[in-house]
């Protein structure tokens, strides 16, 4: 997610009822309360009637979560990420499993209870303060965050989903478990920012340590820094966060530098890869597969969460990485294996970021509901004709500056056959990356790896750790 939304530029169209003729899948209604009793998803049903290791958490409530009409951050981006899901029979015998409204002791895990009536008063239409006090004390109604009407009660189910996720895995209900409408990672403890009201992944982990869970990684890999997850376990060494994005000094929030490590008893916690503009798949996935799982392995997580955010994709109107749906794809898969490897399984995947909201999102997040269900498609696979005129109709709809087309297939053709990083081997780039590309992502590896990998015993210059 970004506040940064100068790429593009902004022609607004009402967006209004845009989830008309999209059909959703069936749903049960969004209840309130908190992750205890009643509140945590079922058993999700996978193919043949037999109880799955995985759930969905849906609720087209979730679509209450809508700036203005012109802000590219448009919830229809769910809504045709459901509906494309469940064309291609993934969520086939399976329930989407219900979030909750999160009530405020929930909510002052991360968030201060001054910022709380703030944002409940604001959304109701009673501020108690001006438009310019509100933006400059807690970030409400500025061009990124304005103001709008429910906001209180759209943002804290987005919490509830992602807490109910975390219910389900804590009590074993499912191993793997997504909620892409979660993400919000830039919310801070008495701000908001970057489109981000209240941070659902970080009082998910929060709900997490005192339920069970004392080793939890987050890895992160929207285009923009981590920073609200990141702040809020700065100096937590139970938490390892990990966040890849596009170079702070070329992207809002203009943190995530690999000297930000941590602090206190969390030094060595904190991870940052920030990676330049026009970073291609193999190149990313270079630089992933050279820090990720050896810190992973290392620090012996009992639960990976992944901010699956996909506004790193070279189509995205407000970033200027390039990854693919097959890189993103990639990525995803990885970090379940990762699950499986060091978790038995155990994995919640959240949204994010994304502004292709048309023709990226829904295939992304349709291959992330996949690889959560161990339903995973095979990117060559065509997509409905059916759903691609929904799509278009949708588009129609939308602020033009933010949308496209919907792709046919659920691949965009990307290379995602990395070289593995070999240390100052300086070995010769793969096809169409140039030398220059691939020096800087490998200074930038090193850089992160000689920030952090000795405080967990290893060693940064050996690509064998």
């Amino acid at each position: 997610m970004s506040a940064h939304m100068s790429r593009a530029a902004r022609r607004g169209s009402d967006t209004s009822g845009l989830s008309e003729g999209v059909p959703l899948p069936d749903e049960r209604v969004a209840d309130r309360g908190g992750p205890g009793a009643g509140a945590a998803p079922r058993l999700s049903v996978a193919d043949g009637g037999s109880p799955s290791d995985a759930a969905v958490i849906w609720s087209e409530d979730f679509l209450s979560y809508r700036w203005t009409p012109d802000h590219p951050m448009n919830p229809v981006r769910l809504a045709l990420t459901m509906s494309l899901a469940q064309s291609m029979g993934i969520l086939d015998g399976v329930e989407p499993d219900r979030p909750f409204y999160a009530d405020d002791p929930l909510l002052q895990r991360v968030h201060a209870r001054s910022y709380i009536d703030a944002v409940r008063a604001a959304g109701s239409g009673m501020p108690g303060m001006s438009g310019e006090t509100l933006a400059r004390l807690y970030g409400l109604g500025d061009i990124d965050n304005p103001v709008f009407s429910g906001m209180h009660e759209a943002a804290s189910l987005l919490v509830g989903g992602t807490t109910a996720a975390a219910a389900a895995i804590a009590n074993g209900a499912a191993r793997r478990v997504v909620n892409i409408a979660g993400g919000m990672h830039h919310a801070m403890p008495a701000r908001a920012a970057g489109f981000c009201i209240y941070n659902d992944a970080a009082v998910a982990i929060d709900w997490l340590l005192d339920h069970g869970f004392d080793r939890i990684a987050y890895i992160d890999i929207d285009a923009h820094h981590g920073d609200g997850v990141q702040y809020r376990f700065l100096a937590d060494p139970r938490v390892l966060t990990i966040s890849l994005h596009q170079h702070p000094a070329t992207l809002w929030p203009g943190t995530g530098w690999p000297h930000e490590v941590g602090e206190r008893d969390g030094a060595g916690y904190a991870v940052n890869l920030p990676l330049m503009p026009g970073t291609p798949d193999v190149l990313w996935l270079r630089a992933f597969h050279a820090v990720v799982p050896s810190l992973v392995n290392a620090f012996r997580p009992q639960l990976i969460v992944s901010q699956c955010g996909v506004d790193s994709h070279r189509a995205d109107p407000l970033t200027d990485l390039s990854l693919t749906v097959d890189g993103q794809r990639s990525a995803m898969l990885t970090m379940r294996d990762l699950a499986d490897t060091h978790c038995d399984g155990r994995w919640l995947a959240v949204g994010g970021g994304g502004y292709g909201v048309v023709d990226v999102v829904p295939r992304s997040w349709t291959h992330l509901i996949g690889a959560v269900l161990r339903r995973d498609i095979d990117p060559a696979t065509p997509i409905d004709e059916s759903w691609c005129a929904r799509a278009h109709a949708a588009a129609t709809e939308l602020n033009p500056a933010y949308t496209a087309e919907p792709v046919a297939v659920m691949t965009d053709g990307g290379d995602t056959d990395y070289v593995a990083w070999d240390g100052d081997a300086g070995a010769d780039p793969p096809d169409g990356v140039s030398e220059r590309a691939q020096q800087s992502t490998d200074a930038a590896i090193i850089a992160t790896r000689r920030a952090v990998f000795p405080y967990h015993g290893l060693d940064p210059e050996d690509p064998r750790d």
